[in-house]
């Protein structure tokens, strides 16, 4: 499998999303944590571009950052699938690496 590419920045202030997903390579993956998961809002400023990306990788977001920020899951993108802590730890054993996007 391809790396997992995480992003913890907010695409409000942070081009860290954008540069994450000019280079997803075959096999990649995405998991949005901390201020990041606001990138996974369907009415957000990154929908668009996120979701195109969906269609070719899998993207996820924390759970727990998620709620932490008064996020629903009902507000995410169609495709992002929500995980825990225990499915963060099986994403980076199950990728060949983890790069992480500041």
């Amino acid at each position: 499998m391809g790396p997992l590419h995480t992003v913890n920045k907010s695409p409000f202030a942070s081009t860290a999303l954008e540069s994450c997903l000019a280079r997803l390579t075959e096999g990649a993956a995405v998991l949005l944590i901390e201020d990041g998961v606001y990138a996974a809002l369907a009415a957000g400023a990154a929908a668009d571009r996120l979701a195109e990306a969906a269609n070719r990788h899998p993207v996820y977001v924390l759970g727990p950052d998620l709620a932490a920020r008064g996020l629903a899951e009902a507000s995410l993108l169609d495709g992002v699938r929500v995980i825990d802590y225990l499915g963060f730890v099986d994403l980076a054993t199950r990728h060949s690496a983890v790069q992480s996007w500041f």
